[in-house]
């Protein structure tokens, strides 16, 4: 192919959804944040790929061990494996949108391949542990081309003679399973000479396809507790990396996101995690005979859950006592005009909508308590402005969009000023002077008016 038509190729070609690469700052890397389908689709795609599974264990090994430090940082791609990165990373408000880890994506990968006709080649693991899986592999997808197999002792000694034995099998993809940080360094080493586009660390991908280690029962899995099983089946090898390992990844990045805190970003947290512990338990009465009488009161579920715009855009669930009947969404577009707030929230004294139980828990403002569990999950502040429908983002106006610079909260200057006798731009800027000014005192006094304002019940419908 001459480079005219190469180019005309490129131009015609089909691309690849490109998989979003998010930079975790307590972390230092940039991982791969997608389903599993679209990062499997970006691996098999043409170019070159180096790729590591990165876990809590890998990182701890990256603080010791400065050469695995740099093989990684050096990769083409870092898949997140495992609940302890998916922690930290949420620690620094990045959702990871799946758990990425080798051992359910490498036989998925298989698939992918077996299917583009792509052959593998597998490279590690103690002797006949490579040829094993190689045969788990074929007995499950006949249409996979094995290139060849070879283990991680008498047959890796010379690194030479493993790159000539790869290349002239015509491999496409290389898994090689020399365990961390063993594997990271060797491919980081010699990817440069393999002609292989993707080859791969898997570390014990190959024991768990042969056989030699059992997998935990899918309801363990589901509940992102491998490393339990795991620590039951191999209690001696497993008990510094995961009991010990573990904690000291936790602890490590708790630290390092503090530190990329504003003192006074910290301060708000602490105060909103103390206000919304102690309203838990304080309130747990409440909450009680709330959920009974929304119960007897009108047939459907004891909370309200509905998708609500937080900070930077980002949406989440929140969850409120249900003070309308059930149909309530479908009947709310045939209601708008009869708001008594101008302009774009949507607020009506008279709403249909609203049962007996409903109008006494918004009149105390009880409705809006399971919100502390939004605060607790780092969703919500207990001061901020109000949390907005997804309609009623798109239609904001530009200057309203600074609403989002910081949490929402269950209560704020809004609130405390007449709630729905206050129109949609005096809040807006209510808001955003908030949102400039924001610190612990301002939030204790806002907090304090608050009680004020519950009993007044100025506004609340």
């Amino acid at each position: 192919m001459n480079m005219q038509n190469y180019a005309e190729f490129l131009r015609n070609a089909t691309p690849v959804q490109q998989p979003d690469q998010t930079y975790v700052p307590n972390l230092g890397v940039s991982l791969i944040n997608a389903k599993a389908e679209t990062a499997i689709a970006d691996l098999l795609t043409s170019g070159r790929r180096r790729v590591s599974f990165m876990n809590a264990h890998c990182f701890n090994i990256m603080q010791e061990n400065r050469n695995y430090a740099a093989a990684v940082h050096t990769a083409d791609r870092l898949l997140p494996d495992g609940f302890g990165v998916a922690l930290a990373a949420k620690m620094q408000g990045k959702e990871l949108q799946e758990n990425l880890n080798g051992t359910d994506l490498i036989p998925q990968l298989m698939e992918e391949a077996a299917r583009a006709g792509k052959s593998v080649y597998l490279f590690g693991g103690k002797p006949g542990t490579a040829t094993a899986a190689a045969k788990t592999l074929t007995q499950a997808l006949p249409n996979l081309k094995i290139a060849g197999t070879r283990d991680g002792y008498a047959q890796a000694i010379n690194e030479a003679a493993v790159i000539n034995d790869i290349n002239a099998s015509g491999a496409d993809i290389v898994l090689v399973a020399l365990g961390v940080p063993m594997q990271e360094l060797w491919l980081h080493r010699n990817a440069i000479d393999l002609e292989a586009n993707l080859t791969i660390g898997v570390g014990a991908a190959f024991d768990f396809l042969a056989g030699n280690v059992r997998r935990a029962p899918q309801w363990v899995r589901q509940m992102r507790s491998e490393w339990i099983w795991r620590l039951a089946m191999e209690p001696r090898r497993m008990a510094k990396r995961y009991l010990v390992g573990n904690a000291t990844f936790l602890a490590r990045s708790v630290k390092r996101t503090v530190r990329q805190l504003k003192p006074a970003a910290v301060a708000n947290r602490a105060l909103d995690v103390c206000v919304s512990s102690a309203a838990a338990i304080l309130l747990a009465p409440v909450f009680i005979a709330t959920a009974i009488a929304v119960k007897l009161d009108s047939p459907g579920p004891v909370f309200f859950r509905q998708t609500r715009i937080g900070r930077d855009g980002k949406p989440f669930e929140m969850i409120k006592f249900r003070s309308m009947g059930v149909d309530a969404e479908a009947r709310r577009a045939a209601l708008l005009k009869n708001s008594d707030r101008d302009g774009i929230c949507f607020k009506s004294k008279a709403d249909p909508r609203i049962t007996r139980v409903g109008r006494f828990i918004r009149r105390a403002s009880i409705d809006e308590l399971p919100q502390i569990f939004n605060v607790l999950r780092g969703q919500m502040a207990i001061v901020g402005p109000r949390p907005a429908l997804p309609s009623e983002v798109a239609a904001y106006p530009k200057r309203a969009m600074g609403r989002l610079a910081v949490k929402p909260g269950i209560t704020g200057v809004w609130q405390v000023s007449g709630r729905a006798d206050i129109g949609f731009e005096q809040m807006v800027e209510m808001d955003l002077s908030y949102a400039d000014t924001r610190n612990v005192l301002l939030d204790m006094i806002v907090i304090a008016l608050t009680f004020r304002a519950v009993i007044s019940g100025r506004g609340a419908h």
